[in-house]
Order: structure tokens, then sequence, then C-alpha cells
């Protein structure tokens, strides 16, 4: 399928299709993309970006949290300030809307799997089934050596919790990060707070897949294997490859392998949900649902056509 021209599109009456595939299905592919987040609330600019992030703004000139995160900060104790804000924001608050909530209630009672390339975790903080998940690109919520000096990866909660608060942040009881009233916060971290690894010493760095050093752990093999595993149980059941927010990135991990899969399997469907870049090749247009919008309103959609 290397030559196909993608078509951009929106199905006739996809949302019923959609209704249809998904009561049809004998098991359920989630692929998930930075999309299905964006649609949940996890913006990376606007008032968020302002609210947690506004002095490294005003100071470095970037205007949103996915620049300041490549921003070469002078000393460890600046870069740690930024990324735990950035890390506890994004994994360990919840997203302001539904929306990963409104896509187990539709898959839920199904036999279901996800792939994504999303690290932010909103899939187990709605329920979803954590040995059904495979995390392809990390956790937020997890270090590793920056050597690395062994492939053993870390919680780091405890860790960014502290930092957060050593910069004047306050943490309510549902888990909001909270800037300090009346000063601003401090932009660099106590130096005994700066994680290291516990066997080399050598700095630590986020569990990200960004180059060669990134840790495949025990748990993201074994997710990897899970993956693998239900591919093959379902071959022959008729399948839903429900796409969900991805976009250009990496586009081999999701989109491309699930456009190999139902090609291939004769009662495959896909399904794509994107906000302005819901595609299909030609080769699986007439098994295929595209729906170009909202994907947290289009899920809403969904579940209203199932109590019609």
């Amino acid at each position: 399928m290397q030559n196909q021209s993608r078509l951009k599109t929106e199905t006739p009456n996809g949302v019923d299709r959609l209704w249809v595939a998904l009561a049809e299905a004998d098991a359920v592919i989630i692929g998930a993309g930075a999309g299905l987040s964006t649609s949940a609330g996890f913006v990376y600019t606007g008032e968020r970006f302002q609210t947690y992030f506004g002095d490294f703004a005003a100071k470095y000139r970037f205007g949103d949290m996915y620049s300041g995160g490549f921003y070469p900060y002078a000393t460890p104790e600046e870069f740690w300030a930024y990324w735990s804000r950035y890390i506890y924001i994004n994994r360990y608050m919840n997203p302001p809307k539904p929306v990963y909530e409104r896509l187990l209630a539709l898959v839920g009672d199904k036999d279901y799997f996800v792939l994504t390339t999303n690290v932010d975790h909103c899939f187990q903080k709605a329920g979803f089934d954590k040995r059904r998940m495979f995390y392809t690109q990390g956790d937020y919520g997890l270090l590793q050596c920056s050597k690395p000096c062994h492939r053993g990866t870390y919680d780091n909660e405890d860790m960014i919790r502290k930092m957060v608060l050593a910069q004047g942040f306050a943490i309510d009881e549902e888990g909001v990060l909270i800037p300090p009233e009346g000063a601003a916060p401090a932009m660099q971290v106590p130096g005994e707070l700066l994680p290291r690894c516990p066997r080399c010493g050598r700095p630590m760095t986020m569990n990200l897949r960004s180059d060669d050093t990134f840790v495949e752990d025990d748990g993201w093999n074994a997710a990897a294997e899970r993956y693998t595993a239900f591919l093959t149980a379902c071959q022959d059941k008729r399948t839903l490859f429900l796409e969900a927010g991805v976009g250009w990135n990496t586009p081999g991990i999701v989109k491309f392998s699930f456009w190999q899969m139902v090609n291939a399997r004769p009662d495959a469907v896909y399904a794509c949900l994107n906000y302005g870049e819901a595609y299909v090749p030609d080769e699986i247009m007439e098994k295929s649902i595209c729906i170009n919008g909202d994907i947290g309103e289009t899920l809403c959609q969904v579940a209203e056509n199932g109590y019609r």
C-alpha cells in the first residue's frame, strides 16, 4: 500500500456506520494518538500553558509546552523545574473532559486492546484494563538512567510532587496543581531533588522514546507480547480497527500498521476519527469509516445513536 492516494473524506452517515461496526465487532483494536488527549482537554497552548508556564514563556519566548520541552536550559535545576510541572499536569492530573471515559463506555463490553503512542496514562486513569494496553513510546510517569546503564524504569510520582511543591505550587484534594498566590513560582528545584540513577549515579531522564537510549523494560516487552498475541487471536474475527487522533509524526506505529492489517483481513473494518486529518487509502476505502471532527463530540454522537 505504498502508492495509495490518501483520501481526505467524511464518510456519509459515518456516526451511524461506526455504531453498527462497534455493535457487530467481535474484537476492537484502538489505535490512539495525541489528538485523543487534545480532545480531552490536554492542550499545550493557551490558558493552560500560561497558567503553569507563563514565567518560562516570558523569560525564553516560547509559546507552547512542546517547544519548552526542547529548550536547552542552562542547569539541571531549571530543566527539572520545567519538566516536573510538565509531567505533573500531563500525567498526574485528570484531563478536563471525559473523552476517554466515553470511549471506554463504547468498547468496555468488547474484547478490546489499546495500542497508543500517548505517554500521559489517560487510558488507565479512565479505567481501561492495563493488561489490554501497549504504550509504545513510554510513560511520563517513569524515569530511566540517561546512559542507560541497565534496562530498568522507576515510578516518578513522589519525585515530581516534591519538585513542584518546592517551586511554591500547591496540590489540592483532587490532585490539581495550584500556582502560588501573590508570588512567582521558583524556576529551579533544589539540587538534592535531582533524580539520579540508583545504580550508577548518573542523571536520570524521562522514559520517552526519542533516541536509541529509550529503555524497553520488562513491562514494555510484556505489553508488546500481549498485543501480538491479541492480534493473532482475532485474526479470523470481525475486528474493528478504531484509530483516534493519530497524526503524522510516527504513522508507522498505528496508522500504517492498521491500514495493512485491514487490507489483509477480509472481516476487518477501519475507522478513523480525527479533527481535519481523517484519511483512508484507496485500497481499503470500501471497508473504512472516516469522521472529521472533535473526537469527544463524535463519541457522544455514537453513544446517542445506540439509545435511539
